[in-house]
């Protein structure tokens, strides 16, 4: 196994250690204050793997075309990791209240839908290469979830709602990526035998 498909694998490795800090009983662990703004320890941890295992979804890429190490392998558990990645943080943000049931529906329901186009476009030959707007989705993605995580962290003190901004721009620009890879790859679902 190569040293990009390792850094992929490390990814996915990350989600049930950032899972166990995110949503431990926070009593174990000590608040940080500064001023106004608390933080419970464990979900500080949490959010550093969480942007930890972020990170290296373009180091696993990058490493892979540099060095002429693409696989099957790769190709299939880049994607995987990421959607892994977003869903498992999503779904646990939300049962702690932190993130609108609506907003992780919408998003995970993105991300199976464009996979499944994928996976036709694979069936009849094609391969459906990301878009500006998907990589779009991706950053937006992260930035919400990590400052979801961060509780508002450093716009708290500035009683800047951006956590909330975030999330809503990620939900439309995972909207509107969704919609554009449909769009132009419409061809490969009439041509398909669905």
């Amino acid at each position: 196994m190569n040293l990009p498909n390792k850094i992929t694998l490390s990814r996915i490795f990350l989600i049930p250690l950032m899972l166990v800090f995110l949503l431990i009983d926070e009593k174990n662990f000590s608040t940080l204050h500064w001023g106004a703004y608390t933080l419970p320890l464990n979900q500080l941890i949490a959010a550093l793997l969480f942007i930890l295992a972020a990170s290296t979804d373009g180091i696993d890429g990058y490493l892979a075309r540099k060095n002429n190490m693409v696989t099957n392998l790769g190709k299939l558990l880049d994607p995987l990791a990421d959607k892994l990645l977003v869903a498992a943080v999503l779904i646990s943000l939300t049962a702690m209240g932190k993130c609108n049931a609506w907003i992780s529906v919408i998003i995970i329901s993105r991300e199976f839908a464009v996979t499944g186009l994928r996976e036709v476009a694979l069936l009849e030959g094609s391969v459906i290469a990301a878009s500006k707007w998907g990589k779009a989705k991706t950053i937006t993605q992260i930035i919400a979830i990590s400052a979801l995580l961060l509780n508002n962290f450093p716009f708290e003190w500035l009683n800047i709602p951006f956590d909330d901004i975030a999330i809503w721009l990620a939900a439309v620009i995972t909207i509107y990526s969704g919609i554009d890879y449909f769009v132009k790859n419409k061809n490969i679902l009439s041509l398909s035998k669905i």
